[in-house]
């Protein structure tokens, strides 16, 4: 009979676990977690805050007598292990209730620690009124101090996936937040223009938002900056990443990787082959980058806990890396993503281009049709897709879950383009968005026509280039960019000799459409100097939108318009 120990449960543990069980009836399969709680929906803590999840039971999936039952797997909770023996293959275990210590031997054995939120040593991280977010006793422990009467105001710091999510739902709640964010920009699988909307929308709702500046240090009633901005906050929450539980494999000797994360090998196997490790404590393999990464993220702890329990059976199973696939709620705004950025494309010295695409969800007359913000990210000259992000209050996970297929079949601008995908009125476009990022591409690619990006309009608006706006006159007057010139599509073949041939000339309308068109019109009366301006003036508007209202540079677009 094969004892399998397994320490940490939740998503790599738990499951893990779960499939030795289904692979073999008279296993002997302990899990050990140091807290109270074995299983739990990690993901869904936030959503306590603002009362979706409606009770901190709810968050708990599995019992340690739901785990006997159905599974026949002895689940301990409160007890943490302390040591490995590898030599003689035991844990050192320590009950957290009686403080007794014990050792525990095993045949297999499987890590699933998972990652620790990081708490630099900042001044007051040890006040009463700080919290980290990591398990059901954390998130009970905010709820309770948020809900005192006296706590109106709450700083979050950090703008990632467990701070934005923090910061909406204590937002829904009633609190008063600001979210401070080190870097430029929040939610950093996004890139900089597509960031925007997300500090749009955050704005919009009432939360705080601060970016570019860091946290110094915390006080009985407020934060300080780096800056020297004073926040008041009777609250306090540290999302600023998590690092890898590591402390009990490097104590044992086993191999720890380049970014701090244990190593495994393609089956899971830590340097020592009698032990694996799952989940957010590993460093795994990127298939796009070629390189080590780490990703905390419960979809694939969950793949690696079947694929460790399968080679320890003798089951062949295929590690073909991640990608990095995420979605994301921001109020209103369905935000998802997969693959890589332009920031990690650069990185790794990928030569790519991309589209920025803003077409409709579904049928513009279905009256809950709205823009969705698409941008594809793909490799020159093959076409190979590396990327994608979408951000709308339509169903942007299903147009990232189609790129993430095509990235994991290695799938191309022209795999994209005939991509059969299911149409009605009420759900989609004929030709949906993401089949149109890839007939752009390919447009883009073979050099059918040139654009800009909207990162690059205000260094061309600030050298006083060319631009010409084909929306209607009335759009163009509810707000446009400083020196363009008004020459609707419908008049444009009319008043063809206005546009100069000797310089280039930008073209661009609400979302792309139209000045394409404009474009190809122009190029097939020969002009050879026209450019259009991906993302258009929709795109140009939300990437200037924060910047403008945060730092007090001039403008150049005289009126916001985002209708």
């Amino acid at each position: 009979m094969k004892k399998v120990l397994v320490v940490g449960g939740v998503a790599g543990g738990a499951s893990a676990a779960a499939r030795i069980r289904r692979l073999d009836e008279k296993a002997q399969i302990i899990m050990f977690e140091r807290g109270p709680h074995v299983s739990f929906s990690n993901c869904s803590l936030p959503y306590y805050l603002g009362g979706m999840v409606e009770s901190k039971e709810k968050l708990v999936l599995m019992t340690p007598e739901s785990f006997q039952t159905k599974y026949n797997i002895e689940a301990r909770v409160n007890q943490e292990v302390v040591r490995i023996h590898r030599e003689e293959k035991t844990l050192e275990v320590k009950n957290l209730e009686t403080n007794e210590v014990y050792k525990e031997s095993y045949d297999v054995l499987i890590l699933s620690p998972g990652a620790s939120p990081i708490v630099p040593p900042f001044e007051g991280v040890d006040l009463s009124h700080v919290f980290t977010v990591r398990n059901v006793v954390d998130i009970d422990r905010l709820h309770q101090f948020v809900n005192k009467p006296h706590v109106e105001k709450v700083a979050v710091i950090g703008g990632g996936f467990i701070g934005v999510e923090v910061a909406e739902n204590l937002r829904e709640a009633g609190k008063e937040v600001t979210l401070v964010e080190h870097s430029p920009q929040i939610m950093a699988p996004f890139d900089e223009d597509m960031a925007q909307i997300l500090h749009k929308e955050m704005l919009d709702h009432g939360v705080r938002l601060i970016v570019g500046d860091g946290l110094k240090k915390i006080t009985e009633h407020s934060i300080e900056l780096n800056s020297g901005k004073q926040v008041e906050a009777q609250a306090v929450v540290l999302a600023i990443g998590v690092k890898p539980e590591v402390a009990l494999a490097k104590e044992a000797g086993l191999e720890i990787g380049e970014l701090g994360g244990i190593k495994v090998n393609a089956n899971y196997q830590t340097s020592d082959p009698s032990i694996y490790a799952v989940g957010d404590a590993i460093e795994v393999y990127h298939r796009l980058t070629r390189r080590p990464t780490r990703l905390a993220l419960a979809g694939p702890a969950v793949r690696q806990a079947r694929a460790a329990a399968d080679h320890i059976y003798g089951h062949k199973q295929e590690n073909k890396g991640v990608i990095g696939s995420s979605v994301v709620k921001i109020f209103d705004l369905n935000c998802a993503v997969t693959g890589l950025n332009e920031r990690a494309a650069k990185e790794a010295n990928i030569q790519y281009d991309s589209v920025y695409i803003i077409a409709p969800d579904k049928v513009g007359i279905m009256p809950d049709s709205h823009p969705l913000h698409f941008k594809l990210i793909f490799e020159v000259p093959t076409g190979r897709i590396l990327g994608a992000q979408a951000i709308g209050k339509g169903n942007a996970d299903k147009r990232i879950d189609v790129i993430a297929t095509l990235v994991t079949l290695g799938g191309t601008l022209e795999d994209l383009k005939e991509l059969e995908l299911a149409y009605s009125p009420i759900y989609s476009t004929a030709r949906d968005v993401v089949n149109i990022a890839a007939l752009v591409g390919l447009n883009i690619l073979h050099d059918d026509y040139k654009q800009v990006h909207v990162s690059e309009v205000r260094g061309l608006v600030e050298q006083g280039a060319t631009f010409i706006d084909v929306r209607e006159k009335n759009e163009f007057e509810r707000g446009h960019l400083v020196n363009a010139i008004n020459i609707p599509l419908s008049e444009l073949r009319e008043r063809v000799d206005e546009i100069p041939r000797d310089k280039p000339v930008y073209l661009h309308c609400r979302s792309g459409q139209r000045s394409y068109n404009a474009v190809k019109m122009l190029q097939n009366l020969g002009f050879a100097n026209v450019y259009n301006v991906s993302g258009s003036f929709l795109g140009i508007s939300l990437y200037e939108y924060f910047k403008d209202v945060t730092t007090g540079r001039d403008k150049i677009v005289t009126d916001y318009n985002f209708k």
